[in-house]
């Protein structure tokens, strides 16, 4: 494949195809599951399980990909396609799955101005390469923001309850009550992107970066469509993060157990 010239070397990433890739993948599911049950992590299985999905998964994607790449408007299906996984995904994860069309309304605040604002200043050329690939990782970090919100969020309105209902004998609104639990709490979601925008090229080199270099661009290019993706990431989260929040507050986005508590 293609490399990028730097100076008068070739830099070429790339993966072998072959059976030391298989062997590769083997040997790491293999360590997974062994230090999963050395330290009784009871996860052995679902890794199997996850690791499986992923090359079947991946394998068929692939040969989606080739296809909606082709133009603009079926990337803009394959990506809508994803967002629709990615809601699903996280409404499960959270147990607010009959609360769908709000946790699509706050990952959507997340994802169309981000996608908006690359392809209208020309950031990025608007074509499917583009859309498929931008619109996956921008979807899948406003699906990861509004997990770690719900998850954390619920649990402690289900911790402290009496301070929701102190807060309504006070003569608060439910939505002022509400707030009361979990305003403090609402950020938390943005720290794993907050690290990572941080200390990027120190700690970690992420998915976008690798995936220029792997596409035959330079380390330059590399760095700059990786600070694109971080930056955008880290807005669309505060929008999301910021709209789910509002829902909860007027129990839009609640999980079943907690809908009897919060309607009074």
């Amino acid at each position: 494949m293609p490399g990028s010239v730097v100076g008068r070397r070739v830099l070429r990433v790339t993966v072998n195809l072959g059976w030391g890739l298989a062997l590769a993948l083997v040997l790491l599911l293999a360590l997974g599951v062994a230090a999963s049950t050395v330290g009784r992590l009871d996860a052995g299985r679902a890794q199997v399980v996850a690791a499986v999905r992923a090359v079947v998964q991946l394998a068929a994607i692939s040969l989606i990909i080739t296809a909606a790449v082709s133009a603009w408007w079926w990337a803009v299906v394959f990506a809508s396609a994803m967002f629709a996984v990615g809601v699903w995904t996280t409404t499960g994860r959270v147990g607010v799955r009959r609360s769908w069309p709000w946790v699509a309304l706050a990952m959507a605040c997340g994802v169309l101005p981000v996608m908006a604002v690359i392809f209208l200043t020309g950031a990025a050329p608007f074509t499917g390469v583009s859309i498929v690939a931008l619109g996956g990782i921008v979807t899948g970090n406003m699906m990861t923001a509004h997990t770690l919100f719900g998850r954390r969020i619920f649990a402690e309105l289900r911790a402290h309850r009496g301070v929701y209902e102190a807060g309504l004998s006070l003569g608060m609104s439910r939505t002022l009550s509400i707030g009361l639990v979990i305003d403090r709490l609402v950020g938390e979601a943005l720290v794993p992107n907050l690290d990572q925008t941080r200390t990027v090229g120190l700690v970690t080199l992420p998915g976008a970066f690798i995936g220029v270099l792997l596409g035959g661009g330079s380390p330059l290019q590399a760095g700059a469509a990786q600070v694109l993706v971080l930056i955008g990431i880290m807005a669309g989260q505060a929008l999301t993060v910021t709209v789910a929040a509002a829902l909860v507050r007027r129990v839009r986005i609640i999980p079943r157990d907690l809908v009897a508590v919060l309607h009074r």
